[in-house]
């Protein structure tokens, strides 16, 4: 089944009209996106993107074969271009199925937001999943799905929670091609894009790309171990968490534990927990070796510098005479026990750190101490990722 992405935009395009702002403007080439439209063996058009036969004819093919049009979008959705020639477009009701005379099967799939899906099925029983922007499927049970699709797309950027759902429910496995689509300006274009769909097991191509459903494509490698480092409201955790966001069940591990009486940290935490998506479980332990060493799904441990914290207090590392007097060697040892786990884990894992070393000199021992031991320990634990991540101002430059 071979499929031609007439648009990869959103409802609105890349860039929008009149809009200002950076991503617009930076939108241009290959970077700029109709909204989303896909040609399915030149006789299944889903969804129209403005001048669709021009569009086509830039990829090299014809929408004058097209044998059915099917809109995505809800009623009320954006105004769309119907030229002359094509069939009237229509959609199918949830659940019902529609048989093309081209030999297509297509199934309307039920959503969780106004609008349709569509599976597709094609003559050599290929099978897409297509989405529109801003939805997910809805009734899937974990495990549901027999047979996972060749390949799926849907809005990656904007519902990284539905691609978790059909994970879960085995609709996305490992050889599925998931390409990004109803792309906004929420994400820079170029390398910032390619990288924030590659944590997702997800990519994105140029308007008039063709593709062959079916055909194995390379999914993006995802990396074991992932250290996010980065100072203070830098955006590190937000980071750690965006990579983890379109999976079931991660488990996410916080080590700063609760504090009777502040209300500031219980804010925090708060907010820290309205961000998570909801099917992620909680556990608050700096016991990590045991968690890196059994099975189970992603961890997303935030952060080690808590633990660092924690690991000093045991070993009474705060006292200068505790520390010369076998405080720092129970410390290397907790640190050595640490990093042997990261290096030997099966698991996922995304741990995130703080970035302390580039400001200024505490005024105390004990905080020097600090400094200086979690630099080292963030050198030791980044020696033992594939992936390590330097966030500043919200932005991600990968170290490695």
């Amino acid at each position: 089944m071979e499929l031609t992405l007439l648009g990869t935009g959103a409802p609105d395009g890349l860039p929008r009209p009149g809009c200002p702002c950076a991503v617009c403007a930076t939108s241009v080439g290959d970077a700029a996106r109709a909204a989303t439209a896909l040609l399915v063996d030149g006789a299944l058009l889903l969804d129209l993107t403005p001048g669709p036969a021009f569009a086509a004819a830039r990829a090299g093919h014809s929408i004058a074969g097209v044998r059915q049009v099917l809109l995505s979008h809800p009623h009320d959705g954006p105004t769309v271009e119907f030229p002359a020639g094509l069939p009237a477009p229509g959609r199918v009701a949830d659940g019902r199925e529609l048989a093309v005379i081209s030999g297509h099967r297509v199934r309307a799939v039920a959503l969780d937001a106004p609008g349709t899906g569509y599976e597709v099925v094609g003559p050599e029983g290929e099978r897409l999943l297509y989405l529109p922007p801003g939805a997910a499927a809805a009734g899937l049970a974990p495990g549901g799905v027999r047979d996972p699709y060749d390949m799926v797309l849907l809005d990656v950027v904007g519902r990284p929670d539905a691609l978790a759902r059909l994970r879960a429910a085995g609709a996305v496995a490992a050889t599925t091609d998931v390409i990004a689509v109803h792309l906004d300006h929420e994400v820079p274009p170029g390398g910032e894009l390619r990288r924030r769909l590659a944590a997702a097991g997800a990519r994105a191509v140029p308007d008039g790309t063709t593709l062959l459903v079916g055909e194995y494509h390379a999914v993006p490698d995802l990396p074991r171990r992932t250290l996010v480092l980065g100072g203070a409201r830098s955006g590190k955790s937000v980071e750690a968490e965006r990579r983890l966001e379109a999976f079931p069940d991660v488990t996410y591990v916080a080590t700063g534990g609760t504090r009777d009486g502040d209300q500031e940290w219980a804010e925090r935490i708060f907010t820290h927990r309205e961000r998570r998506p909801a099917s992620w479980r909680t556990a608050e332990t700096c016991d990590l070796p045991p968690l890196l060493a059994a099975d189970g799904p992603p961890l997303l441990i935030d952060c080690l510098s808590l633990w660092l914290t924690d690991a000093m207090d045991s070993v009474g590392a705060w006292s200068d005479d505790t520390w010369a007097n076998g405080g720092a060697k129970a410390l290397r040892e907790r640190v050595d026990e640490l990093v042997a786990a990261v290096r030997a884990t099966r698991r996922t894992m995304v741990a995130v750190s703080n970035e302390v070393g580039s400001g200024v000199v505490p005024a105390t021992p004990a905080g020097r101490r600090f400094r200086d031991e979690l630099g080292r320990l963030n050198a030791n634990i980044a020696a033992e990722c594939e992936h390590v991540l330097l966030t500043v101002a919200g932005q991600s430059m990968t170290l490695r």
